[in-house]
């Protein structure tokens, strides 16, 4: 399948907990049936630590947390290889001008980057991707 869409953590944690969910974010979800997403090589090691600390505080069970990541395999997530190459230097600037933290600035480098429209419910992302004029998608 073709890379439609990047997605970041946000939207796809938001398919795990029933009080994020949002009508916009699970078409994106649905998407996920017939279009490939992209995210940066981060968004493993962001899902896992959502996932992790929903467990510590009893939010959901590990059986819970097995189960949805079994569902983000099923589904054609690919991982971008140049994000850690980026982070020195364009990364940084973005940070600096959108007020992000790198992690949010990577998601922006790579809509820009692939041409992509970006699917995230974070508001100071969605802000930063409109100035920039990336296409928006979940909320």
């Amino acid at each position: 399948m073709n890379v439609a869409f990047i997605i970041d953590c946000s939207i796809t944690m938001s398919w795990c907990f029933a009080d994020e969910a949002t009508p916009a974010a699970s078409k994106v979800q649905d998407r996920l049936e017939s279009e490939a997403a992209l995210v940066p090589t981060h968004w493993c090691l962001e899902v896992v630590n959502v996932l992790a600390m929903a467990e510590k505080r009893k939010r959901i069970t590990p059986a819970k947390s097995a189960a949805f990541l079994g569902l983000l395999k099923a589904v054609d997530i690919e991982i971008d290889g140049e994000t850690a190459g980026r982070a020195f230097g364009h990364l940084l600037t973005l940070c600096r001008s959108h007020g992000l933290t790198s992690y949010d600035a990577a998601y922006l480098e790579l809509a820009l980057r692939r041409g992509l429209p970006l699917a995230t419910l974070d508001d100071e992302l969605r802000s930063a991707a409109r100035k920039l004029g990336i296409g928006l998608i979940g909320k």
